[in-house]
């Protein structure tokens, strides 16, 4: 397939085109000419990039010829001090371009990626303005799905993790924090409890998704991507100590939990069950993983 990807440079897109080139299919990225290619420099002479600030953003559909799949993994969480307007241009608009130009040149599949933080019906104050986003353009998918022959795919994940991650990412800055044994950890009660996700279980449900994209209905459709299993943030930091014998003193209930705090998020991984999916990494599997990789 002619697999077109955003966010290509960034921890989830970098795994997926390097799996999606292993499949076979042709791979075509849009990034800024500025990106940090690190993560992909290993296959970058294999994938047809495109710059979008210099203007290249629908070149490839007129390049390239029609599209069988885009994939949207590109965002923007707002973590370094992005205006609201900002975090609309590049959750929004942006996507929203992608999507008007897919139905124009008869791309039969979108794929977007989605969060399990923007699910809830009111949204968190500290991370309203990423979800209210995130939402907006969910909405829109479906909008758009309703009214042409698109099938929109709306892939919502859970609290996916793996190697070479952002450190400003919980996981990771966990695990940062316990192997340096920094003197303590300040921390909510941990009550909260998550579905955390290995990279490569995501991976392998978007492969999944892509092998069955032609047979699934017409329209808007959610697939949840997690492991159906909840584990407490209490739980998930008490296990990093652990396993990497920290001397780190975690400091429970010394911050308080942001407003309309999502207290439990668990995926329903049933319908991509149904597609011959499961998650094959277990938490401490994973977790090993990323650790050898600080090391």
């Amino acid at each position: 397939m002619k697999i077109l990807v955003t966010g290509a440079t960034g921890f989830l897109g970098s795994q997926l085109v390097k799996a999606l080139r292993l499949d076979g299919h042709t791979v075509i990225i849009l990034k800024r000419s500025t990106s940090d290619c690190s993560r992909i420099q290993d296959v970058l002479p294999d994938l047809i990039t495109y710059d979008t600030d210099r203007g290249e953003w629908e070149a490839p559909f007129f390049e390239q010829g029609r599209m069988d799949v885009i994939i949207h993994t590109a965002t923007c969480y707002g973590r370094n001090n992005e205006s609201n307007a900002m975090l609309v241009d590049a959750n929004v608009t942006f996507p929203l371009k992608l999507l008007d130009v897919a139905i124009r040149f008869g791309t039969p599949v979108f794929m977007n990626t989605d969060t399990f933080s923007s699910a809830p019906l009111r949204l968190s104050r500290h991370l309203q303005p990423y979800n209210l986003t995130k939402r907006q353009f969910r909405e829109w998918g479906k909008s758009m799905a309703d009214t042409s022959s698109l099938r929109f795919i709306n892939v919502r994940l859970e609290h996916m993790y793996g190697p070479y991650d952002n450190t400003n990412k919980f996981v990771s800055s966990v695990i940062k924090s316990c192997l340096e044994n920094q003197p303590e950890l300040r921390l909510t009660e941990g009550k909260q409890a998550r579905d955390f996700i290995y990279v490569d279980d995501v991976v392998s449900a978007f492969r999944v998704l892509l092998e069955n994209a032609a047979c699934l209905p017409a329209g808007y459709a959610e697939y949840q991507v997690g492991t159906s299993k909840a584990t407490s943030i209490r739980e998930f930091v008490e296990l990093v100590r652990q396993m990497t014998q920290s001397s780190t003193v975690l400091k429970f209930g010394s911050i308080a939990y942001h407003d309309l705090e999502i207290m439990h998020s668990q995926a329903d991984i049933r319908p991509l069950q149904a597609l011959g999916w499961n998650p094959q990494v277990e938490l401490e599997d994973g977790l090993r993983k990323v650790m050898s990789v600080f090391k």
